[in-house]
């Protein structure tokens, strides 16, 4: 699966290099798992799981603190979790998930996007059967086999543990994305690298040329939309 740990690292560079819109996306799904539920990272194991991933795209503390004090507030604003599935050139398939509170308008700029970029928005379920819903988390370690053991005893079922470039990469079930990162951070691991629920897909195509070119243009358009929190893709990149 190491291929797959490349093509995560490549979508988290790209996203890190606009922060300001990464900062917002993270203070809307921040301030709805507080909404949730307790606005306590401590009482609130989601809202702590969003905390950590945010962490490992270098989120500023004031800006997790201020989505946490407005859920705290009078704010009566709801969101709806989405998901669009589509098809880019070439046998590209593209999973969209998004966080928004309108949903008409939200519906409208994905399929647009897909629209003016070569791409073909495609019905519920028509591309997530090909893709596989994982638990991923990486930190800067070597130690694979050892952590791959302490997961075992502790009762936790890992797909994959590896260790590439001065980082432990490990794959798990997505039920267990809590009891994975409780059990990391209680033997050690003081921060994540990688902290996401990814869809995974389970065969890769390589674009190139136009084909490729196309593809990143219709990735970048989508992944641009406020309202969308995460793009998925079967392309190796």
């Amino acid at each position: 699966m190491g291929r797959k740990w490349e093509n995560i690292k490549e979508k988290k560079a790209g996203k890190d290099s606009a922060n300001s819109k990464i900062y917002a996306k993270f203070g809307v799904e921040i301030y709805v798992a507080a909404k949730q539920g307790e606005p306590d990272p401590a009482l609130n194991q989601k809202l702590q799981s969003v905390i950590d991933r945010a962490k490992t795209y270098s989120v500023p503390k004031h800006i997790i603190d201020r989505a946490i004090d407005k859920a705290k507030g009078s704010s009566d604003e709801t969101f709806s979790e989405l998901r669009y599935e589509g098809f880019g050139p070439n046998g590209s398939m593209i999973i969209v998930d998004a966080l928004t509170n309108n949903v008409n308008r939200t519906a409208s700029d994905v399929r647009a996007a897909y629209g003016k970029n070569g791409g073909n928005m495609g019905v519920s379920g028509a591309v997530a059967y090909m893709f596989d819903n994982t638990a991923v988390f990486a930190y800067e370690g070597e130690n694979a086999d050892e952590m791959f053991e302490i997961l075992l005893e502790a009762d936790i079922e890992v797909r994959d543990v590896l260790a590439e470039a001065g980082q432990v990469i490990i794959y798990g079930e997505p039920e267990d994305f809590n009891k994975l990162r409780e059990a990391l951070k209680n033997n050690g691991v003081e921060e994540f690298t990688v902290a996401e629920l990814e869809m995974i897909a389970q065969n890769e195509v390589t674009l190139e040329g136009d084909d490729l070119a196309n593809f990143e243009k219709l990735v970048d358009a989508l992944e641009d939309l406020d309202d969308v929190q995460k793009v998925h893709h079967n392309v190796s990149l």
